[in-house]
């Protein structure tokens, strides 16, 4: 890259661990982010720039695109602004070309491009930051042999980023995938929060071994830890929080119990033990639910509070709502028939970008945000830096 270019484009916003550890500068803007993505083209015959055309898949599915057909739609009458902006000719690349280049990029190596171009845009926390590790089929996504495409994502639930996603191997599960994942994410002092599955020693060995701490789920798969958990004397110990919510058609109220863990339960490192009862009936009359879910910490009352804890649990169920619902409705994800090659995961990274751009700027409503940037093309171009 000519030192012009640099001066341009190039302004760091923050650091993010390179190979061997070494900080690496954060480029300020997107499209020079693009760029440490490996080109799958051979050089003979290319016509448009790699970071042109991914920058195109950007700035279609921010303005709300759910397919290449729509990807290559968007491209046909961009202004002169935004042809300059993305470093395009005269000739927008047409759909084949759209569809082969992001179906071979690598998923991986994009992902790593733009989540740590999200992730130095965030603000910095005022507290721990709670990170909600949770997994999502791509329905639509199958392969010839059935099987859909399924991804584990980290998401900063305090601003509703996605910090990183990894496609989950078809001949394993969730648990192989969970420091793969988490090896390119800043989760130093953060809490990390995920369901029963991801309730393993290896698991919070690994944490630890990063700085982390964790909140995790416990169910039927570890009978003997969820059935100390049970018979620990929950009568004797207080409510710590209580919340009343209102959504979906139904009224929830929840009761959070917490106490100190002594020696001899079946898990290494944890201090605290949850207790959450929540209570569910629809808005209008109808039958009360109860629902008991237990969960460990290796966080200490001097570390934190029952109602950060409180917090945290709730705030972990958020990345349903605030990210993978968000996917299926805004941008048609388990409808999507793109299931060719690397791009069922390709544009899970580019729905994970747009929401959190849209959020990075003010956006309250996805669907909203993203009709709002179709009405116009040149719309799109702030977000880019």
């Amino acid at each position: 890259m000519s030192v012009s270019v640099s001066s341009l484009f190039v302004a760091a916003v923050g650091q993010f661990p390179g190979p061997g550890g070494a900080p690496e500068p954060v480029p300020a803007d997107l499209l020079v982010a693009l760029g440490s993505v490996p080109d799958p083209r051979a050089r003979r015959g290319v016509r448009h720039r790699f970071t042109a055309i991914v920058g195109i898949g950007v700035c279609a599915v921010l303005s709300g695109a759910t397919s290449f057909t729509a990807i290559a739609e968007w491209a046909h009458d961009l202004t002169p602004a935004v042809r300059l902006r993305l470093g395009l000719g005269r000739r927008a690349p047409c759909e084949s070309t759209i569809r082969r280049v992001l179906q071979r990029v690598n998923a991986d190596a994009l992902d790593a491009a733009v989540s740590s171009w999200l992730a130095a845009r965030r603000p910095a926390a005022q507290s721990p930051a709670v990170i909600a590790i949770d997994g999502k089929t791509a329905r639509g996504a199958r392969g010839g042999g059935g099987a859909a495409t399924h991804l584990l994502a980290a998401f900063d639930t305090a601003t509703g980023v996605v910090l990183g996603q990894a496609v989950v191997d078809g001949k394993t599960n969730e648990i192989n995938a969970f420091a793969p994942l988490l090896d390119r994410v800043d989760i130093a002092g953060a809490i990390v929060t995920a369901d029963a599955l991801h309730t393993q020693r290896a698991h919070v060995a690994y944490l630890a071994g990063r700085a982390a701490h964790y909140l995790l789920t416990v169910k039927g798969n570890q009978p003997t830890l969820l059935a100390q958990l049970k018979g620990l004397p929950w009568a004797e110990v207080s409510v710590a929080d209580t919340t009343t919510g209102k959504g979906h058609g139904r009224i929830e109220r929840r009761t959070v119990k917490v106490t100190a863990i002594r020696a001899g339960i079946a898990f290494p490192t944890a201090k605290l033990a949850i207790k959450i009862t929540r209570r569910r009936r629809p808005l209008t009359v109808g039958r009360w639910r109860t629902e008991t879910v237990y969960a460990i910490t290796d966080l200490t009352y001097e570390q934190t509070s029952p109602t950060r804890l409180a917090d945290a649990a709730r705030a972990h169920w958020g990345i349903e709502n605030r990210l993978h619902w968000i996917r299926d409705v805004t941008f048609a994800e388990d409808l999507s028939q793109i299931r060719t090659g690397h791009g069922p995961a390709v544009m899970a990274t580019l729905r994970n970008l747009a929401i959190g751009l849209h959020r990075s700027a003010g956006a309250t409503n996805i669907a909203a945000a993203t009709r709002h940037l179709s009405r116009h093309p040149n719309r799109v171009l702030p977000l880019l830096t």
